[in-house]
């Protein structure tokens, strides 16, 4: 009996020690954060390959929020969930909607970004009808693995879905013209049709928020396990929203409300 009881105290003592080792290892000093770098106004790289931004800035000032050290990683959209969870990195920000789809995969934190979608083209398009039977035949541009993408592939069957591995690629083809029309997030298009677009292309219509497929807006995405590493997350998002600091930078970039 005797020895079974010291079993039993060495067991539970290897238990603590590993429980112990577990939150250790989940008191976060440093923190990598995936984003595209290429989805401005959102993320960018500029002429230096410097990171700039509204996710940019916000993610900076979350960490000071959380008082931990934070380095930024730029990877390719196709592969930005498979990076997180070979662990090129702690969390993606990075214009990342919620869906159910990827919380298959990953979870999410607080929301923190839900604009309007919109559906752009030529300056030259008469009619602003963009329901399926009116864009049939036509080809519609969209960033590849997105839930714009999903929306085209499931909404405008009997449309060209044309998909693009950035953003920018998909708007220079609609201004080279071989495209009819764009769907996006409003506010990337909006900077879009402000810059390089002004002369060729315009605000089309909007596109109805489809839950199932665009879910609740924006947020960080977090390896499952790494639910310390949201929590964290959550409480400087909610803080930044009640102290006036998300608005604050968010100003900066938009004229419209991002929440």
């Amino acid at each position: 009996m005797k020895g079974f009881v010291k079993f039993v105290a060495a067991a539970m003592l290897t238990a603590v020690s590993a429980t112990g080792a577990l939150a250790q290892a989940k008191e976060w000093k440093e923190v990598r954060i995936g984003t595209e770098g290429a989805y401005p106004p959102f993320n960018n790289l500029n002429a230096k390959k410097e990171l700039e931004g509204f996710e940019i800035d916000y993610g900076n000032m979350l960490c000071e929020k959380m008082k931990v050290k934070c380095s930024w990683v730029v990877q390719d959209w196709d592969g930005i969930i498979p990076a997180l969870l070979a662990s090129k990195y702690d969390i993606i920000i990075a214009g990342m909607n919620a869906t159910d789809e990827r919380k298959k995969r990953v979870d999410f934190t607080s929301v923190y970004t839900k604009t309007p979608i919109w559906i752009i083209g030529p300056k030259t398009t008469t009619s602003t009808d963009v329901s399926p039977a009116a864009l049939k035949g036509k080809a519609i541009g969209v960033q590849g693995s997105t839930v714009h993408s999903n929306f085209v592939e499931k909404v405008y069957k009997d449309s060209t879905a044309r998909p693009y591995p950035t953003q920018e690629e998909a708007n220079l083809d609609l201004l080279s013209g071989r495209l009819d029309y764009i769907i996006a997030d409003s506010l990337s298009l909006e900077d879009f049709l402000n810059g390089k677009g002004k002369d060729c292309c315009k605000k089309i219509g909007e596109i109805t928020r489809d839950p199932a497929i665009h879910g609740p807006g924006v947020g960080g995405a977090v390896r499952k396990d790494d639910v310390a590493l949201k929590a964290m997350f959550d409480k400087a998002i909610a803080e930044s929203i009640a102290d006036g600091s998300h608005k604050k930078i968010a100003d900066k970039y938009f004229k419209i409300p991002i929440l």
